[in-house]
């Protein structure tokens, strides 16, 4: 079984991961509240881990990874696209000011909740809707996370960032490319494609984009 020391020690100062806000907030994050009783054992190992109906929760890395390139501040705003079963959410709250996270999956974001509310985290919102929509009345958002792969970056999410703000999605069907877009003016933008990834794709309105 692998501790979270050892998860933090091999699997992420072993890589890339160098922000000592990062690892902290990887270090407060109990991943096994959000990973089912059967794989308890598995919660802090190296690999993504089913939560039912072919839903997953990711591997801590890419966990750590994306959040490390958005450079998340204290009193930024973060939107998350895709709770899952919320250990990404949480693990955000510990970097950012204010969380606010879309589940278009009814089951799966009931689960969300239910799961952070065995945290002591109260700066993270949620709601069961269509992240494609992103949640217009929280924006403009400091920065915007895609849990979920769409075939596109829809441009109503793009448009909720504030200028300066970054958006960190995971882009295409087989494949994924993960990219960053950072908002450079009122309708600039600047992108750069980072690693390859493997995400659950993006349902509703993205796949009508």
């Amino acid at each position: 079984m692998v501790t979270k020391e050892e998860m933090i020690n091999e699997q992420l100062k072993g890589r890339d991961i160098h922000d000592p806000n990062v690892l902290e907030a990887m270090r407060e994050t109990e991943r096994s509240i959000f990973v089912p009783e059967d794989l308890q054992h598995l919660a802090y190992a190296d690999g993504p881990l089913p939560i039912g109906e072919s839903q997953t929760i990711s591997q801590p890395y890419i966990v750590a990874y994306m959040a490390q390139v958005l450079d998340i501040k204290k009193d930024d705003k973060v939107l998350e696209i895709g709770t899952g079963c919320g250990y990404n959410a949480a693990v955000l709250s510990h970097l950012a000011g204010e969380v606010y996270s879309i589940e278009i999956i009814e089951w799966l974001g009931k689960l969300a909740k239910e799961n952070l509310s065995k945290t002591d985290r109260k700066n993270i919102h949620t709601r069961i809707g269509d992240g494609y929509e992103g949640w217009p009345e929280g924006a403009p958002f400091d920065a915007i996370e895609i849990t979920a792969a769409p075939p596109k970056i829809p441009e109503t999410l793009k448009k909720q960032l504030k200028i300066g703000g970054k958006l960190l999605t995971p882009v295409g069907t087989n494949t994924q490319q993960l990219v960053l877009i950072e908002r450079i003016g009122e309708d600039e933008y600047r992108e750069e494609n980072l690693i390859m990834v493997s995400f659950v794709p993006m349902t509703g309105q993205a796949q009508n984009d």
